[in-house]
């Protein structure tokens, strides 16, 4: 449980390589900036969101520099194109200490997702609409005050979109935002989405896959192991699994996330409705 040393410089890799794309994408054609967008813009947007997840649990500098960590995620946002970092941090700690509580984790579709795509067809449309539905629900599930942090998150972001505007027109905007809604969208690496906590098998909600997205989404495919071990940064959540085998290796696991997503599609036990939901005690405080 110590700060991951490399994560700082990873994330300012790939925030400068969106940079870059931005200057090489604003003559493209439309056509060919929305195929770099899902095919390489929305992998490094999808990285940088998960890299957001592990600056959450404060891994890049520590949690004695909390306020770091802040700041940094605010940083990682910036090709996101929509301010999302602080928001996340605020809702992200209830997905851990309420996992499917109702009214409290907001990773849980709402009643009406679950009745509304429950076909093919219908689930298919719900992978695409995937970064609204994650985007808009907290609003109707758990809505909190606007913290200070978000404003401030959504300034910067605002004048970052501004410049990068100023600087080369259009076309580099829409292509971070299109990285973002391609890529957290129907998407390979958007597998781990579904396979994190839906429930394939009965009477386990929460899984791993060890396959080699990792590679790019930083561990977050080792799930029971990250919910066991929030702290743990993800480049050291291996180490978890092979110091204690013996808690991880005979639990159900996923090897495909573009598997994961096919499954839930044409499965008819899988959708919306396929999570555990639980009436959780607010902890002392209302934390």
């Amino acid at each position: 449980m110590r700060p991951d040393p490399h994560l700082k410089w990873t994330v300012l890799g790939l925030v400068l390589a969106q940079l870059l794309a931005c200057w090489l994408v604003r003559g493209l054609a439309w056509r060919w900036l929305l195929f770099w967008a899902y095919t390489f813009g929305g992998c490094v947007n999808h990285s940088l969101t998960l890299a957001i997840h592990d600056i959450s649990h404060n891994t890049a500098f520590g949690n004695a520099h909390a306020a770091h960590n802040r700041w940094f995620a605010i940083f990682a946002n910036l090709p996101v194109g929509l301010p999302y970092a602080a928001s996340f941090k605020k809702y992200h700690v209830d997905h851990h200490r309420y996992l499917g509580g109702d009214g409290l984790d907001v990773d849980v579709p709402t009643r009406l997702e679950g009745w509304l795509f429950c076909t093919p067809a219908r689930k298919l449309l719900w992978l695409v609409l995937q970064p609204f539905l994650y985007s808009l629900r907290p609003l109707y599930v758990n809505p909190k005050a606007l913290t200070r942090m978000e404003v401030f998150n959504a300034l910067v972001q605002l004048a970052a979109d501004a410049a990068i505007f100023a600087l080369w027109g259009l076309k580099p905007v829409a292509y971070l935002l299109a990285s973002s809604l391609l890529g957290l969208g129907l998407h390979p690496i958007s597998g781990h989405f579904v396979a994190e906590h839906y429930m394939f098998l009965k009477g386990h909600e929460t899984y791993s896959y060890y396959g080699p997205l990792n590679w790019i989404t930083f561990n977050v495919g080792y799930h029971v192991e990250h919910h066991d071990f929030p702290s743990i940064p993800g480049c050291n959540l291996p180490l978890v699994r092979k110091i204690a085998p013996e808690y991880y290796d005979h639990l159900p696991q996923h090897h495909s996330w573009v598997k994961v997503l096919w499954d839930f599609v044409f499965e008819d036990s899988l959708g919306p409705y396929a999570r555990v939901k639980r009436v959780c005690k607010l902890a002392e405080g209302g934390l």
